[in-house]
């Protein structure tokens, strides 16, 4: 009986053409901060981001659905930038992202907008809504899973954020809800152009043990 073939490799750099181009595309110091991410997160992040493949259709290959695969990229993109990204440039965003959190907690509307891109999204996962949702009688924010545009993220945030303090997340400014240092939702933001293209509320548990949350603060 003939031997059965190998199963191939769903992993680009295991492909030498693939790897050939990944090198071409990302330069070999970012092939070696692809290597500290887990499997999953380097696959969605490669094929979406260097590739153009929906989320939809990576989703079967990494068993998650597709919004799953999404926070896969988008933490893989993270840790990246994070590991990258150059120590000033790190400063521009804790900034920002500052600035984003003292207007909220004042309430001071048109300077969050000014800080939003005009193509901004919130996502926000079943947990996170769900909670916002029981404590909408006590002032919690209206959520949804997703959120298009300045003036609906602004409305979320506006005269809130109280109790957010200023994490960094995969690396990155952002700003988690932390009752006795323990994170119970974060908020990662992705920054363009120096402003604010998309929010990411993160409450699911499975979801929050896989972030690599500190507290630039402590001690």
């Amino acid at each position: 009986m003939p031997d059965r073939p190998e199963p191939r490799s769903t992993d680009p750099r295991d492909v030498p053409e693939s790897a050939a181009l990944l090198a071409d595309s990302v330069g070999v110091a970012l092939l070696v901060v692809l290597d500290t991410l887990a499997p999953a997160e380097r696959l969605a992040f490669v094929l979406h981001d260097l590739f153009a493949v929906p989320f939809d259709e990576i989703a079967p290959i990494v068993e998650r659905s597709p919004a799953a695969t999404r926070q896969l990229a988008s933490r893989a993109r993270r840790r990246i930038q994070g590991a990258t990204a150059p120590r000033a440039d790190l400063m521009r965003r804790r900034r920002l992202v500052d600035a984003f959190l003292a207007a909220s907690r004042e309430g001071r509307f048109d300077d969050l907008l000014a800080l939003l891109d005009p193509g901004v999204i919130l996502r926000a996962d079943d947990i996170a809504v769900a909670t916002a949702r029981a404590g909408a009688a006590h002032g919690a924010p209206a959520l949804a899973r997703e959120l298009h545009g300045p003036h609906s993220v602004a409305e979320v945030f506006d005269g809130r954020a109280q109790a957010a303090r200023a994490v960094l997340v995969d690396g990155m400014p952002g700003a988690a809800w932390a009752p006795g240092g323990r994170p119970r939702t974060v908020f990662a933001f992705t920054i363009e152009d120096d402003a604010i293209v998309e929010i990411e509320v993160v409450s699911d548990p499975e979801q929050l043990a896989a972030l690599e949350v500190t507290f630039p603060d402590a001690g």
